[in-house]
């Protein structure tokens, strides 16, 4: 499969800026995605120290993943509006679509295992949420060529 070439829809302000953005973009997501995986490796040792570790743990995480969610969102629109996708195959776009979609089931996933008050509830949120972030990440990869 070649990569799609995806043309600046303006010219762009310079190729630093193009680097912070991805940069951004991508270092939102390696903390999204990562921290839930981090954690779900952790989490049979912080449920070792008892009682309360495991909340804290995750109101911690959360105070990472949420900023870095809302990074992931802002550069993802920002990602989309450098870009001239009126060249672009159909089956690109449709993959962009999807992945803005996933991103937002992934966002309300997480969102939804936080407020869970089950142990069924985290477990089907939380398998959500981790699953639709890595499909994200998944991709992105592929959009990027």
């Amino acid at each position: 499969m070649s990569p799609v070439v995806i043309a600046a829809s303006t010219p762009t302000l310079s190729p630093a800026l193009d680097a912070v953005r991805l940069t951004l973009h991508v270092l939102g997501a390696s903390v999204w995605v990562g921290g839930q995986i981090t954690v779900t490796g952790l989490l049979p040792t912080v449920r070792g120290f008892g009682g309360e570790a495991p909340k804290k743990v995750a109101r911690a995480l959360a105070r990472l993943l949420w900023p870095a969610y809302a990074l992931v969102v802002v550069t993802g629109f920002w990602n989309i509006a450098a870009l001239d996708v009126s060249g672009a195959p159909s089956a690109w776009t449709v993959v962009l679509a999807v992945k803005v979609a996933v991103v937002a089931v992934a966002g309300v996933a997480v969102f939804l295992h936080q407020r869970a008050t089950t142990r069924r509830g985290l477990a089907v949120w939380g398998s959500i949420g981790g699953t639709a972030s890595v499909a994200a990440l998944v991709l992105g990869v592929l959009l990027a060529g």
